[in-house]
């Protein structure tokens, strides 16, 4: 079989295929809900550990930054070990790392706990996304399995908040990462049991270190210039400095691939125009997500006067729409439109999702004004990101399925760090500038100008999803019909073919 041809292991379809959905959606949850589960805890964590508001950013922060620098790194690791290997090794030691930080006895450990916690999740993101590339390969069933797939990817930061506010409540701001060890020994378990480990056909490559040093440390420059932005401005030399680093190490990460003779990320997988398109528009969707979940949830406790709970539960209808809209987006409309047509509808209901935001005021009420706007965001997420994921790793080689996987999880992760340090400065910027405009406001005028500063942001999360609209319908190619006799087309006609690596 060529390497342009759907990828598969072993003899046929797995028939434990979706206990193994199942299992690696599990993983995929407690990775993807654990950037934000933490997030509600903070405040009763500072108290009880001691650590100063300066500090606090760096437990959000070691977390993105080692899952963030090492994500292609753990595809790659996955491709040469194994899947099942790595998925088991990557379960064990987030679970380790959660019971750490869970028992963090001060501020150092839980920082550390954090970090390798994100060490953990780069191996198992990348790696399950490519179990479940390899173990569905007829069209349909993969088609499904995205779909439920991109629905955990799109809604876990939504499902953080609700369980990060009622561990936070009930029980203890600790259990925020004890409950990681549960989820964890369950997919160990079920990966143990269901996920089938096959045996490399041919010679076991390399792995390129050069390269591996050089994108994890242009990765993990993006990621700390951007929450170095975030915290101390865009005046910052040493942002400045290390973005640029990062990006001379990137350019350099390129030009050594064109020459190593194992790279970390072979060229193609890249070049590819539609894989290209479907992982720049994961990232303008994780950028533009980021204004939802930060700025909904300020606008929720500190105006509305919400709950932690209740700010979870708030987010349950937007969920709810994006399970809905991912499944139907896949089963029926992907498989006949494709991406082309697909994401950039998602993206214009994104646009008009953050528009109906920035209606917000201090008297907004949340039936009226919010609950319209996080339905239909919910149905952009659900449509941009199960098309999105599978043209992304549509038709790669098997032995490239890991490292293909993890650039899915890096544009998130990238476009997440990108979108919060610019909409949380364009926040800040337009609430400061609403304070000097309304100072014989009196008291009332620090509420009014946090809700400016979040309507801001809206407006420029709209303007991310218009121009990923523009971006994806340009980029996206016209559905290919496959050849007769090929293997696409014995298995599903009307899948959108992408181009061979």
């Amino acid at each position: 079989m060529s390497s342009s041809s759907v990828p598969s292991e072993g003899p046929g379809p797995s028939p434990r295929r979706w206990i193994t959905l199942v299992v690696v959606g599990l993983a995929q949850l407690m990775v993807v809900l654990d950037a934000t589960v933490v997030n509600i805890a903070l405040p009763s964590a500072q108290a009880d550990l001691g650590f100063s508001d300066g500090d606090r950013q760096w437990v959000v922060t070691a977390y993105s930054l080692a899952f963030g620098s090492l994500l292609l790194l753990g595809g790659r690791v996955s491709d040469l070990i194994g899947r099942k290997r790595t998925f088991l090794i990557g379960l064990l030691g987030f679970a380790a790392a959660s019971a750490l930080g869970g028992a963090a006895p001060d501020f150092g450990v839980l920082v550390a706990a954090r970090a390798l916690q994100g060490v953990f999740g780069a191996l198992l993101a990348p790696t399950a996304l490519a179990v479940l590339t390899t173990t569905f390969t007829i069209p349909k069933e993969r088609a499904r399995a995205f779909g439920v797939f991109g629905a955990i990817a799109g809604a876990g930061g939504a499902l953080g908040l609700l369980l990060g506010g009622f561990l936070t409540e009930a029980l203890d701001w600790r259990w925020n990462l004890y409950v990681n060890v549960v989820f964890a020994v369950i997919a160990f378990v079920g990966a143990l049991i269901f996920i089938r480990r096959v045996e490399s056909d041919g010679p076991r490559p390399k792995l390129d270190v050069p390269g591996t040093l050089l994108v994890s440390g242009g990765l993990f420059g993006i990621v700390y210039g951007f929450a170095n932005a975030e915290t101390e401005g865009w005046g910052s030399p040493l942002s400045w400095a290390v973005l640029a680093g990062a990006g001379v190490l990137l350019v350099a990460f390129v030009v050594w691939q064109r020459r190593a003779s194992h790279p970390l990320l072979p060229l193609s997988i890249v070049l590819d125009r539609n894989r290209s398109a479907g992982y720049l528009s994961i990232l303008i969707a994780g950028a533009s997500m980021f204004g939802i979940f930060l700025f909904v949830t300020y606008f929720l406790q500190a105006t509305l006067q919400f709950s932690p709970i209740q700010t979870g539960l708030s987010f349950l209808p937007m969920i709810a729409m994006l399970v809905l809209a991912a499944q139907l987006s896949t089963n029926l409309l992907f498989p006949r439109l494709g991406a082309k047509l697909m994401v950039p509808i998602g993206m214009a209901l994104g646009a008009v999702g953050m528009l109906l935001l920035t209606r917000s005021t201090v008297d907004s009420t949340y039936v009226a004004d919010l609950l319209p706007a996080l339905m239909v965001l919910g149905l952009a997420m659900g449509t941009i990101m199960p098309a999105s994921m599978q043209t992304a790793t549509m038709n790669v080689d098997r032995h490239f399925a890991g490292v293909a996987s993890a650039m899915v999880n890096t544009s998130q992760q990238v476009g997440g760090s990108i979108g919060t340090a610019l909409l949380n400065t364009i926040a800040a910027t337009a609430t400061a500038d609403y304070v000097a405009a309304h100072l014989a406001d009196g008291a009332g005028a620090a509420a009014s100008a946090a809700v400016a500063g979040y309507t801001t942001a809206f407006w420029w999360g709209a303007a991310f999803f218009a121009g990923g609209a523009i971006i994806s319908a340009v980029l996206f190619r016209r559905r290919v019909r496959p050849s007769r006799g090929s293997v696409a087309d014995s298995a599903e006609e009307e899948l959108p073919a992408a181009i061979a690596v």
